[in-house]
């Protein structure tokens, strides 16, 4: 069996295939929102790669991989037309799916002392890549609500709940990195 080549050519005049074969100029929204999440699971890719060099994150690491293979069924259903999904029987973010990112959410913060001011992105530097991960979900999240009300596409089911629910289990995720590294949080202190 040849090894395909990694270039093709298709692109080069600007464009590019969606999962059903549709061809979309590559400055088309639905193109910047999966390149959304195809960077947010970059992003977290790296914070796995930090996590292998530091200490046992074992647990985390198997959660992390779980959370970007979800990103993958996004992005898939992201990357193509909401009326061609189930003819191409993609995986899909289910009821189930939440529930157990919420789960861990619930977990980890039970494990966090009560926030009683805001805090600032950072600690350590695996905290401020989950805090970069964080924001990146967001920046998700906002690119799939405007696709939905530019386009009234309806968006892949869970897909905007699970987003959400992402920037709230890295923001204690990055917590928790800090508190389990002796890492005091910093507190915002308003300028005068």
């Amino acid at each position: 069996m040849s090894k395909s080549k990694i270039y093709t050519f298709t692109g080069d005049n600007g464009e590019t295939g969606l999962v059903s074969g549709t061809r979309v100029s590559k400055s088309d929204e639905r193109i910047a929102m999966y390149g959304e999440v195809d960077e947010l699971n970059s992003r977290l890719g790296y914070v796995v790669a930090l996590m292998r060099a530091e200490k046992d994150y074992s647990r985390e690491i198997n959660f992390l991989e779980s959370i970007q293979s979800a990103l993958f069924d996004l992005g898939s259903n992201l990357a193509i037309e909401a009326e061609k999904r189930a003819e191409w029987k993609l995986p899909t973010l289910t009821a189930q799916t939440l529930e157990t990112l919420e789960g861990e959410i619930d977990w980890i913060d039970a494990g966090l002392d009560p926030l009683k001011n805001f805090i600032l992105p950072g600690g350590t530097v695996l905290a401020a890549a989950i805090h970069l991960c964080r924001t990146s979900a967001r920046c998700v999240e906002r690119k799939m609500v405007a696709f939905e009300l530019s386009t009234g596409e309806e968006l892949p089911a869970q897909g905007l709940k699970y987003v959400n629910r992402l920037s709230d289990y890295f923001f204690v995720l990055a917590r928790s990195i800090n508190k389990k590294n002796g890492q005091s949080e910093s507190l915002w202190q308003p300028s005068l």
